[in-house]
C-alpha cells in the first residue's frame, strides 16, 4: 500500500473500527457528491440511508442487500429524492409504495429488478403506466397470477429483458403469454409451478425470440 494512497488513509482513520454508516461515509464524501452507483451492503442502517439520501445527488444506480429490511419503510421516502435513478434493485420490501414513488420522480428508469416480491393488479399498474421507458424488468421468485403478468406484458412496450424465473400464482407459461412476450428479446421463465419430481429447480430455461 503507498503512503499517500486512499487506502492507507482509510485504513489509518478508522483501524477496524468500522460501521456501515461509516464506510459509506468514507465512499460518499471520498467521490465529492459525483458517486452514481451505491450498492447498499447487508444490514444497511437508516442513518445510512438517509445519508446517502442527501449526500448523493447524481445517483443513477441502486442496489439494495437481501438482508436490509429494517430500512424497508424509508426506501419510498429515499426514492422520492433519486429523481436521477436510471437502475434498481430491491427485495422485500412494501412494493405499491414504492413503485408509486418510482413513477413518480424516477421517469428515466430504465431496469427494475424486484425478485420474491408480491406482484398484485396495483403493483402491476405502477409499473405499467409511468415507468415508460422500462427496458429490463426482473421478477424472479416473484409471486403474481397469470392476469397480473398479461397487464405487465401489454403495457410494457420497451422490454428487451425479461425474467420471471420460478415465479408463483399461475399455471406456467402458454400460447397467450408467449405471443404477448414476443416482442422481448429475452424473456427468461422456468415452471411457475414446482412439480415434486422435477429436480431442476435452479435451472433457468431462456425463451430467445
Amino acid at each position: 500500500m503507498e503512503e499517500d494512497s486512499p487506502d492507507r488513509a482509510f485504513a489509518v482513520n478508522y483501524q477496524g473500527n468500522l460501521s456501515v454508516t461509516t464506510f459509506l461515509k468514507f465512499i460518499v464524501n471520498h467521490s465529492c457528491r459525483r458517486t452514481t452507483i451505491i450498492k447498499l451492503p447487508n444490514y444497511c442502517t437508516e442513518k445510512a440511508l438517509e445519508y446517502v439520501a442527501n449526500e448523493c445527488p447524481r445517483l443513477k444506480v441502486l442496489h439494495v442487500g437481501d438482508f436490509n429490511m429494517s430500512i424497508e419503510d424509508i426506501i419510498p421516502k429515499f426514492i422520492s429524492k433519486r429523481k436521477s435513478l436510471e437502475m434498481m434493485r430491491v427485495r422485500k420490501l412494501h412494493m405499491e409504495e414504492a413503485l408509486t414513488q418510482i413513477g413518480l420522480y424516477c421517469n428515466n428508469l430504465i431496469w427494475l429488478s424486484a425478485p420474491y416480491t408480491d406482484i398484485g393488479k396495483d403493483e402491476a399498474s405502477a409499473i405499467v403506466t409511468p415507468l415508460t421507458k422500462l427496458k429490463y424488468l426482473d421478477l424472479h421468485n416473484a409471486s403474481f397470477e397469470k392476469e397480473t403478468l398479461l397487464m405487465i406484458l401489454k403495457g410494457c412496450k420497451m422490454l428487451v429483458h425479461l425474467d420471471m424465473w420460478n415465479c408463483r400464482g399461475f399455471h406456467g407459461v402458454d400460447a397467450e403469454i408467449l405471443e404477448l412476450a414476443s416482442h422481448i428479446p429475452t424473456f427468461m421463465y422456468e415452471g411457475s409451478i414446482i412439480l415434486p419430481f422435477y429436480d431442476k429447480v435452479n435451472e433457468r430455461t431462456m425463451f430467445m425470440v
